[in-house]
């Protein structure tokens, strides 16, 4: 269908600390890159779709009100300018807006656009954000909970229902370290991890240990959407279309949800492989939420891409590390590439983008690489949200 929606196009800067990169200098240095990757120039957009940033109101109020369009020299070109924000899923839903504005006829080149200065941001106050937001404020945020004990309470289910040691779940952040180290543009690229090394760091929130827990960095990316019929009229050899979309919301108190050790992951890919016409067995890499390692684990067997119980053993056995049977989160995740906030789940989107364009770079691309699972989850992990993509040759 020459309307059919499809990425042609990604930039991403490095992350980690960078307190001199200035919050909209990074937008614009990204949004350059991923235009030009694209095969477009910076008139060819006609609509902007905003991830939104944690480290600074004013920031966020002006994505909201449509700097960057200025700052992109867009003024009087674009048709929409606008945010979505779902949390760490943001990025899928982002892009079903996408999809929608372009088989709609309304857009015809998208720019998703991110930044966040999580890393640079004062800590203390990122501490007070992670405490207040997403955790009901009448029982569970005045009991102490915040967000590292919400991750171990994920953690210490999914271990009694899997049989899982400590060296199991440790293992899968050595992985995405190893995957990390192939990442240019990952913040501990050059700095290796073991499984005695992780279970040596200090307790932060039982069982989680520090080297356990996502560090938060500045970072950004970008991605760009057309239709089929614009990619073949520009030339592109390559794009990704995307092939199925699911999604399951399972709650807002993570007191309520059912089952932590399972999430909404499940009933998410029930919809996107039905829609895909597609299987598990049929993916080669998946790009998987990873804030904890156990959201990870619980993501990767309930798309069917490790039975029940088994994932964090499979990463210990190195099945999903360089080299091993299947690739997970190939640009470090969040554990190890850094966690720039709502940004976390659009990198790992882009990166699934960017091993289906063949563009992931010598070290860590997936050979032959032609279908991807990639998911991402809000707030309290709140949601489980699928796409399921697919690369074509013209």
């Amino acid at each position: 269908m020459n309307d059919e929606p499809v990425f042609i196009g990604s930039g991403e800067l490095p992350s980690g600390r960078y307190p001199n990169r200035p919050f909209m200098g990074d937008l614009v240095r990204v949004a350059v890159a991923a235009v030009a990757d694209a095969g477009l120039t910076m008139p060819d957009i006609d609509t902007i779709l905003l991830i939104p940033c944690l480290h600074s109101p004013a920031d966020q109020a002006d994505l909201v009100f449509s700097r960057v369009v200025e700052e992109l020299g867009l003024a009087g070109r674009a048709k929409s300018s606008y945010m979505v924000h779902s949390g760490g899923s943001t990025s899928d839903n982002t892009i079903r807006d996408a999809a929608g504005l372009i088989t709609s006829g309304h857009a015809r080149n998208v720019l998703v656009l991110q930044a966040e200065k999580w890393g640079s941001a004062p800590v203390k106050d990122m501490i007070d954000m992670l405490t207040a937001n997403g955790i009901p404020r009448e029982w569970e945020k005045a009991s102490g909970l915040s967000f590292n004990a919400v991750g171990a309470l994920i953690t210490r289910r999914y271990m009694h229902a899997s049989g899982s040691t400590p060296a199991d779940m440790a293992s899968v952040c050595v992985a995405l370290r190893q995957w990390a180290s192939h990442n240019p543009n990952a913040m501990y690229r050059d700095k290796e991890l073991t499984v005695e090394q992780v279970l040596a760091s200090k307790m932060i929130t039982d069982p989680i240990r520090a080297l356990e827990c996502p560090m938060l960095a500045d970072g950004a990316c970008a991605l760009v959407l057309t239709s089929e019929g614009n990619a073949r009229r520009l030339g592109r050899e390559r794009w990704v279309r995307i092939a199925g979309s699911g999604g399951c919301v399972s709650h807002y108190s993570i007191g309520q949800e059912r089952d932590l050790a399972v999430l909404g992951w499940a009933n998410a890919a029930v919809e996107a492989y039905e829609t895909a016409g597609w299987g598990p067995e049929d993916a080669d890499l998946a790009e998987i939420y990873d804030s904890y390692a156990a959201v990870l684990t619980s993501g990767l067997e309930g798309l069917g891409l490790a039975p029940k119980g088994e994932a964090a053993r499979m990463f210990a056995a190195g099945e999903f590390s360089p080299g091993g049977r299947f690739p997970v989160n190939t640009n470090g995740g969040l554990l190890s590439a850094g966690h720039t906030g709502v940004g976390g789940g659009t990198a790992l989107l882009t990166e699934g983008v960017r091993q289906l364009l063949g563009r992931a770079g010598r070290d860590r691309q997936v050979e032959g690489a032609a279908r991807a699972v990639c998911g991402g989850s809000g707030g309290t992990y709140m949601d489980a949200q699928v796409l399921l993509l697919e690369g074509v040759s013209a």
